[in-house]
């Protein structure tokens, strides 16, 4: 663990993935040829990856043309005047046969919406970035 200052320190990987399995809460990045797309979305944390379900769509098509994706979340606390924000970098991948289905099935991954979401999408990460932060006011600037 680094300090970079006295309000912000930085996570080990370790810590990073135990805060990410408090939440279920992230945000998706997907890059396709010319563009980039983000997606909030529910997920899970088993085993040091990260899982989420989808329907057909854009996000499951982005996953297949590009496997390489950034996966973020963050939760404040306002009661203890603190925040933390973890960014993965890796590589994500569909579910293809019955038995990781199967699996994935009880890592708590529920639709929000009311719709059918077969497909289940397994991200491996390569790289874990996380900071937590104590939070405050801003300091006079004169």
């Amino acid at each position: 663990m680094t300090t970079p200052n006295e309000y912000t320190r930085i996570l080990t990987p370790e810590e990073s993935l135990e805060l990410l399995a408090t939440q279920t809460f992230g945000r998706l990045v997907v890059q396709r040829t010319d563009d980039i797309d983000l997606f909030p979305l529910n997920y899970a944390v088993h085993d040091g990856k990260i899982y989420f379900r989808t329907a057909e769509g854009t996000k499951l098509f982005s996953v297949r043309l590009d496997h390489e994706v950034l996966f973020e979340a963050d939760h404040v606390d306002h009661e203890a005047h603190e925040a933390w924000s973890v960014i993965i970098k890796g590589s994500a991948r569909p579910l293809v046969s019955s038995a990781e289905t199967l699996a994935a099935e009880d890592y708590g991954l529920e639709p929000w919406l009311p719709s059918f979401k077969y497909n289940f999408v397994e991200i491996t990460p390569r790289d874990i970035s996380g900071r937590k932060f104590r939070l405050g006011e801003e300091p006079q600037r004169y």
